[in-house]
């Protein structure tokens, strides 16, 4: 089926503004490959430090070329509970790589922090920043010129895409990310909710909220629910850097054995020195980004992404804007009900047809590109086929054509929603987003006073004081990327959800971010431009109605124009963030670009010609169309 003309117009805008800079990037990596495989360029002495400490099988491999070494670069630690089980990976990286002549060395490691931990703590303003230093462990981890193709072992949050940043930084070499699977179901993510719900309200004990809280988090794997870790697998795969179905087959399985058998033995087939050489930074193209955008969209998943991938788009030199996604959005129906979305766990979902379900609806909708390049072989539609064991061997079958379960997922032409999961909202106080497919139709639309506060805390404290109004819009400002490094404040859900059930009607604006586990409440976030640049929040008073539409796509102040003219803008009254590692990212923080271009501390992408960082703002002039669109203060905007 021929494309949507919205995906086809929106791939079209994104190649076109992204010329130049696409150009640079694969003239770049072209440089890096044509200078041949790379233990070939490197002195003895060079090399014999790279093999000294193999064994003689794989000295004797790294001695002689031509000999694929893959490049394992592993997030594993075990507080983790979705990376724990890669603590094995790596040996049987390497047995299965000697398996087929070839040699596998660990690059090496990069932080991997938990956002389920950190939440409501210092930690989380480290959390951001996070996916840069990722990507610059990345960096480091390949920089000895000693391989021939990579994995990645990653799942959660920041570190898919630090990873992918990382790794586009050597585009020239073929990369393919291998998931360790979800833990297994524990009890309903709902049941975890309401009790949290009530433990916000005094009705529930400590011990009431851990014991349910481990029911849910029970278990090696990735968590349940379609957060940022789970939609890293969705979008992984519709770029086809991932094998297909592979995201959500549970750990210690053989079937997750056998996927991670073929990943190892598809880097060596696509790597610099085989027949068949895949390159990532060729593969991860403007439709790819935009197949990763769609299935963010059809899938209802993690508002963290309308960042992240902000991001890793540069660092293939391809500039994609909030702009984008929401027209795709408008586009692309919603197609999955998955927690917290729906009732589902990404287990019920895989169960119901999963990935492959999708990816067929979507393509013969025209909504996906299917002519993309993949890691496997047979590019996107091999995309919409299921693994399965034959004995101990590896084969795909086409993935069911019909919902096993109509409540989680349904076709493209009766989906859930006409409109994909997240809509951009503009106005005079900014531009954000909204997860809307989330939120009831019913409060997706509020007018009611601000709360206007500078931490999450601040809230807690009225609300325990009684202090807050019968319905109200919490305004939580100063956490954005410049400010404090721009933390998910998903610790007010609770508090906030209590509140809707109590008939109150409540949402949160904030120039941070909400974990890719929140719902139910309507929530504006990623506010741009933040308040720590000038930008409206700023200026908002206690008591100011503010209007939040979702399906209006609007977020207004209804504030009188010379009275709102007229005003200063607020003092931060947060504390500084100095303390718990905080002050070692102060450069960061001075330094990063605003959200919707990525919320980048790093340069990232192609070098110019003199040798600089591409400059995207000066050569697109992105600050000045958001300036134009956001600026509700023409003289005070910073």
């Amino acid at each position: 089926m021929s494309l949507h003309p919205i995906v086809q117009s929106v791939t079209e805008r994104i190649r076109q503004r992204s010329a130049a800079s696409r150009r640079a990037y694969l003239d770049g990596i072209a440089r890096m490959r044509d200078e041949g495989p790379l233990r070939g360029r490197l002195s003895c002495a060079n090399l014999a430090h790279g093999f000294a400490a193999s064994g003689p099988t794989d000295k004797q491999r790294l001695r002689a070329e031509p000999t694929a070494n893959i490049g394992i670069v592993t997030a594993y630690n075990d507080m983790l509970s979705a990376h724990q089980p890669y603590e094995t990976y790596p040996e049987f990286i390497r047995d299965t790589a000697r398996a087929l002549g070839a040699t596998a060395q660990v690059a090496g490691g990069v932080p991997a922090m938990c956002d389920g931990v950190t939440q409501g703590r210092a930690g989380m303003e480290l959390s951001l920043f996070s996916r840069d230093v990722i990507a610059q462990s990345t960096a480091i981890a390949l920089s000895h010129d000693m391989f021939d193709s990579s994995v990645y072992l990653g799942i959660c949050d920041k570190i898919v895409p630090g990873l992918l940043i990382g790794a586009l930084a050597y585009g020239h070499l073929p990369a393919i990310f291998i998931p360790g699977g979800p833990m297994t179901p524990g009890i309903p993510n709902r049941t975890k909710a309401a009790v949290r719900e009530r433990y916000a309200a005094g009705e529930a004990t400590r011990e009431e909220l851990l014991e349910v809280e481990a029911q849910s988090y029970h278990s090696a794997g990735t968590c349940t629910f379609y957060g940022t870790a789970n939609s890293n697998q969705t979008m992984l795969e519709a770029m086809g850097v991932q094998l297909p179905s592979a995201a959500f087959i549970n750990p210690g399985t053989p079937l997750r054995e056998a996927l991670t058998r073929e990943a190892v033995s598809r880097a060596v087939a696509i790597s610099a020195l085989g027949t068949d050489y895949r390159p990532l930074g060729e593969l991860i193209d403007e439709r790819a980004i935009v197949n990763a955008v769609a299935m963010l969209m059809a899938t209802g998943g993690s508002t963290n992404h309308t960042i992240h991938w902000v991001a890793v788009a540069r660092a293939a030199g391809i500039v994609l804007t909030w702009d984008d996604m929401d027209a795709l959005s408008q586009a692309v129906p919603l197609l999955a009900r998955v927690y917290p979305n729906g009732e589902a766990d990404v287990n019920r979902y895989h169960a119901a047809g999963g990935n492959a379900f999708v990816f067929r609806e979507l393509m013969d909708a025209g909504l996906m590109h299917d002519d993309l390049t993949t890691v496997a072989d047979g590019g996107m539609r091999a995309y919409c086929n299921d693994p399965k064991l034959d004995g101990e061997r590896l084969v795909y079958v086409p993935g069911i054509d019909r919902s096993a379960d109509d409540t989680v997922l349904r076709p493209a032409s009766g989906p859930f929603e006409a409109h994909g999961g997240l809509r951009l909202l503009r106005g005079n106080l900014g531009r954000s987003l909204i997860k809307l497919s989330a939120v009831k139709p019913e409060f997706r639309t509020i007018e009611a006073p601000a709360v206007v506060v500078d931490t999450p805390q601040a809230l807690n404290r009225l609300h325990a004081a009684g202090a807050l109004p019968q319905d109200f819009v919490a305004v939580v400002r100063y956490q954005g990327p410049r400010a404090n490094g721009m933390p998910e404040l998903h610790s007010l859900a609770p508090l906030l959800g209590m509140l809707q059930n109590q008939g109150r009607r409540v949402a949160l604006v904030t120039d941070g971010r909400l974990s890719g586990a929140s719902g139910k409440i309507p929530a504006a976030i990623h506010v741009t431009p933040e308040a720590a640049r000038g930008g409206p929040l700023a200026y908002l008073r206690e008591g100011d109605i503010v209007r939040l539409d979702g399906e209006a796509g609007t977020l207004e102040a209804l504030v009188d124009a010379d009275e709102w003219a007229a005003r200063e803008a607020a003092a931060d009254t947060a504390p500084a963030p100095t303390d718990y590692g905080r002050n070692l990212f102060g450069f960061n923080r001075a330094n990063v670009s605003p959200a919707d271009q990525g919320a980048l501390s790093i340069a990232c992408g192609p070098a110019t010609t003199d040798g600089s960082a591409w400059d995207y703002d000066a050569e697109y002039d992105l600050g000045a169309d958001a300036a134009a669109l956001d600026a509700p203060h023409d003289s005070k905007d910073a």
